[in-house]
């Protein structure tokens, strides 16, 4: 058997090496859903509500129904069960809600864990080389064509997909994506964070680029250890005057920028500190989100 796990949303365990989906589901045939992914770690999910918030705020911006929070924490147990019941490995939590078989019908809503990829551990204890890639839109895109849906976790990665194989052909690990005026935006599967003295900072969600879980919990934590924590503008300047870069996710963690567009950066003063700050974030902060 697969070292994997799959629990669907009525709550039964499946073969993780047989077929789930009917051909016409449209999660597989337009991308049609949303999706996220959560860290297993010591045996438990972390940051949760976190997510299942942002579960929710996606799904309305593509007008699926209202996902059931207490369903989806449901199968997040049982998943999360099954998978240390065999290992006690870190394991990635996707969560996946599709809009359902193109014919009609109930939507589609799936868990699966599964072991890290490779690629995860050594951005942890190496760092990545990173490169600017535009994204060819402005920053006001997003209040502009809320159609896009900018901001929303859905399962249309096929773009991101091909910028992380456009920088590896290019020898590169991974991507700061540029809005049209210049400014930094995202990753494509994670957040920019970057450090001036005790100062940490991050672009503006407004900017059309997804709320990222971690940074949030990041945020609190290292406000309460003494950190200025600021969303404002950042530039590619900005990136390599900085005091350390880091690209936050919430299988990843905290990724430092060890090099971007082919600039070395230097190693932070406190790259120890805000990777203990990201650990602890992860673990500790925003399961006791509301269901309001």
């Amino acid at each position: 058997m697969s070292e994997r796990v799959v629990v669907t949303l009525d709550g039964q365990v499946h073969d993780p090496d047989a077929p789930l989906l009917y051909a016409d589901d449209l999660a597989a045939v337009r991308g049609d859903g949303v999706f996220e992914t959560i860290l297993v770690r010591g045996g438990a999910p972390c940051g949760v509500e976190l997510h299942l918030a942002r579960l929710l705020a996606s799904a309305a911006a593509l007008d699926l129904p209202t996902p059931d929070r207490d369903d989806w924490r449901l199968v997040v147990g049982l998943a999360v069960d099954e998978w240390t019941r065999t290992s006690d490995d870190e394991g990635a939590l996707r969560l996946v809600l599709s809009r359902g078989r193109e014919g009609g019908g109930e939507p589609t809503g799936y868990a699966t864990v599964g072991p890290l990829h490779e690629r995860v551990t050594r951005a942890r204890a190496d760092g990545v080389a990173a490169i600017t890639l535009a994204r060819g839109y402005s920053v006001d895109f997003a209040a502009q064509a809320p159609w896009q849906l900018l901001g929303a976790k859905t399962l249309s990665y096929a773009t991101n997909m091909a910028a992380l194989r456009h920088a590896a052909r290019l020898g590169a690990d991974d991507v700061i994506y540029t809005s049209s005026e210049g400014r930094v935006l995202e990753g494509p599967r994670s957040t920019v964070v970057l450090a001036r003295g005790k100062t940490l900072i991050t672009p503006p969600a407004e900017h059309g680029i997804l709320s990222g879980t971690t940074v949030e919990a990041l945020f609190q934590v290292a406000s309460d250890k003494g950190f200025d924590c600021e969303r404002s503008d950042v530039f590619p300047a900005d990136l390599i005057a900085a005091d350390g870069v880091w690209l936050i996710s919430s299988i990843t963690l905290a990724a430092r920028v060890v090099s971007l567009n082919g600039v070395v950066l230097p190693v932070p003063s406190i790259a120890d500190d805000v990777r203990s700050m990201v650990d602890t974030a992860v673990e500790t902060i925003g399961d006791e989100v509301s269901d309001a």
